[in-house]
Order: C-alpha cells, then structure tokens, then sequence
C-alpha cells in the first residue's frame, strides 16, 4: 500500500498460483496453490489442489483445442507451516522425501490423506507430489504432479516469501489520515484527563 498525504493506492494482492503440465497421452495433472494468510483466530497455510487431465487437446488443429483438467475430481491438502518446511527442505536438498519417506498424513471429514514429495534422479531429475486419499467408505484415489527442478526453484522462493504471512498475517497498514485521527484522538484524551486533574 502506498500512501500519499491523503490519496491511498492499494496493490493487487495475488494469493494463487497454477502450472500446468498436460501431454500427449493425457495422463498430465495440474496443481495449483492458493495463500491463506493468518487472522485473529486462524493459522495461515496453503491449500493445494491436483487435478489429473481429463482431455488432450490439439493446439494444431484448424479450430485450436486445448487440454482440460479433471477441477471435479481434484483433491485438495490444506498446507501448514509444519507441512511447508518439510517440504521446503526437500526443495533445498537437506533431505531426499519428507516424513522419512512415508510423507505426511493429514485425516479429515473427506478421508484420509498421505503426501508424498521425493527427489527424482532417475529418469528425469525433479520433484513428484504425491496425493493419496482414502475415503471414508474405503475407496482410494491419488493425483501425482511433477516440478522440475526450475519450477521447484520458484516454489521454493514463492513460499519461503509467503511465511511471513502464514505465521503472522498481513500486517494493517494506516492510511496518514487514519494516523492524524488517531493521534488527534489520543491528544484530546491526555488533554481530558490534564483537565480533570487540574
């Protein structure tokens, strides 16, 4: 927020961001994340959602299709700073999978959730998200989504830059006639009580 004497400009605040990866068999996915800073009465986190690809697409075409994403069949992890730092440290290298290899487990009233993130060398060097859901009745589904190692470079950064507000929010910022209120009412109140001591 920039403010100017008595003009305030607000900033765009942009708290998601999508990739997606479809190819030609149709087996790519999508993820996108979404920021969700602290409140009053709320930790902040990250809702991550995968999506598996639901058609192909031809760019090439003479009426130009594209690739669709299963949204209906997504499924969605709430992220928190405990979840964001295991996975930070695979992204950096200080560990190879996070939970030691058996991931994350998270049990919700959709089901149980395992998330998996482990560095690949072979056969191509990156990053594989892994969601597995068991639903309450027993049935299983999964979504995978692949980084590579730029893409994991930019997470890296984008969420190293969001956990500020995870922790703590987005601070309030005063306008300058918001402050000139605020002081005005403060002076007249140390001048009420001045009165009524004298």
């Amino acid at each position: 927020m920039n403010t100017t004497g008595n003009q305030t400009e607000s900033r765009a605040y942009r708290p998601k961001l999508a990739l997606y990866h479809p190819n030609a068999r149709g087996t790519g996915s999508a993820v996108r994340l979404e920021l969700l800073p602290a409140t009053d009465d709320s930790e902040g986190c990250i809702m991550l959602t995968i999506a598996g690809q639901s058609a192909v697409g031809d760019r090439r075409a003479p009426t130009p299709t594209y690739a669709r994403f299963d949204w209906e069949n997504k499924i969605v992890v709430k992220l928190g700073f405990t979840d964001l730092c295991q996975m930070l440290q695979v992204f950096r290298g200080e560990c190879e999978s996070i939970g030691d290899g058996q991931g994350l487990f998270h049990r919700a009233g959709c089901g149980q959730t395992r998330i998996t993130l482990r560095h690949l060398v072979e056969p191509i060097v990156g990053y594989s998200l892994d969601l597995y859901r068991t639903l309450p009745g027993g049935q299983e589904t999964s979504s995978r989504f692949f980084f590579s190692p730029a893409e994991a470079l930019g997470l890296t950064e984008a969420v190293c830059g969001s956990m500020t507000v995870i922790c703590f929010g987005i601070p309030m910022a005063q306008t300058a006639s918001a402050e000139r209120a605020e002081s005005a009412a403060a002076r007249r109140g140390k001048e009420a009580v001045d009165a009524a001591a004298a």
